[in-house]
């Protein structure tokens, strides 16, 4: 439950930003945000990150939707187990699916994060849960998949063998 409220909660929070930003920015206009660090730029993405595969929105919801179903295989299939895995999946998934919303009702997805301390491309609060769920993600499968989630091999003598070695 806890987990399905994360999900709700990502998009939810992904797309009021993303109504407010519409509401209250013209394309290109700008406002304070954090003072010299960040400020909210509206911007109209037509591709992906760095604008790549501009104009090909097809393509764009495809690939997602194929990456978006792989993620949720990986949860409903219960591959991951360990919280920390399960959230880092939470939060591709929701992430992914607020740009899709975007991407298939706009034909784009709005961008606001503008980082003033140097040059990097605008940003939305969806990307930023995909990225924190990937390096999330890294973290579980780099330390914790092996000890929780792989699947156990079995020893010539036909017990479990957790250090896999027969």
């Amino acid at each position: 439950m806890l987990y399905a409220f994360l999900f709700v909660l990502t998009i939810a929070a992904d797309q009021w930003l993303k109504y407010w930003t519409v509401t209250h920015l013209a394309v290109g206009e700008s406002v304070p945000f954090i003072p010299h660090i960040m400020q909210l730029q509206r911007l109209h993405n037509y591709g992906a990150a760095w604008s790549s595969l501009s104009g090909k929105t097809m393509l764009l919801v495809a690939m997602t939707s194929v990456l978006l179903i792989a993620v949720a295989v990986v949860l409903f299939r219960k591959i991951v187990r360990h919280p920390l895995g399960v959230i880092a999946c939470v939060l591709i998934l929701g992430g992914g699916i607020g740009n899709m919303i975007d991407r298939i009702m706009l034909g784009y997805v709005v961008d606001m994060f503008d980082l003033l301390l140097f040059d990097y491309p605008i940003f939305n609060l969806a990307d930023c849960f995909v990225v924190v769920g990937t390096i999330l993600g890294s973290i579980y499968y780099l330390w914790l998949y092996e000890k929780y989630d792989a699947p156990k091999k079995e020893s010539a003598d036909g017990t479990e063998d957790p250090a896999g070695d027969n």
